[in-house]
Order: C-alpha cells, then sequence, then structure tokens
C-alpha cells in the first residue's frame, strides 16, 4: 500500500527548503511510486549519459552572446 500523509497546516517552510528536502528524498519516493503503480523505468543512466553528451542547439548561441557581452565597449 502506498503511504499518503498530510502535513499540519501550521508546518510552514519556505519553498525552497520544500524544495531541498524533496530533492533529497526524491529516489526513495520515486521508487515506492513506482513499485506501487508496477512501472519499470526505462535504463535511465543510460538516458542521462546520451542528454549530457549533447550538444544543445542553442550553446553556439549562447557562447556567441556571452563572447559579444564580455568585449570592452568602445566609447564615442
Amino acid at each position: 500500500d502506498l503511504v499518503t500523509e498530510q502535513a499540519d497546516d501550521e508546518i510552514v517552510f519556505p519553498p525552497e527548503r520544500w524544495a531541498a528536502t524533496f530533492r533529497s528524498h526524491a529516489q526513495l519516493i520515486l521508487h515506492e511510486l513506482g513499485e506501487y503503480l508496477g512501472y519499470s523505468p526505462p535504463p535511465l543512466l543510460d538516458r542521462l549519459i546520451d542528454d549530457a553528451q549533447k550538444i544543445h542547439q542553442q550553446r553556439p548561441v549562447l557562447q556567441e552572446t556571452l563572447a559579444t557581452a564580455t568585449q570592452p565597449r568602445c566609447e564615442s
């Protein structure tokens, strides 16, 4: 059975704190949710490695923009 819990309304943390906490437990949460749903994940590590090795199509544009922005400006 999937365990569901709710926090009391008095418990208030900034969104950044919730995000950091969720990130630290995300793997366990996803694993338990996947088991509950009977989901067999794709080879995630292989997909992450493939995506990390791809050069994003915007990268050359961003590099050119950065190079232009960091050039000294001529004063008239």
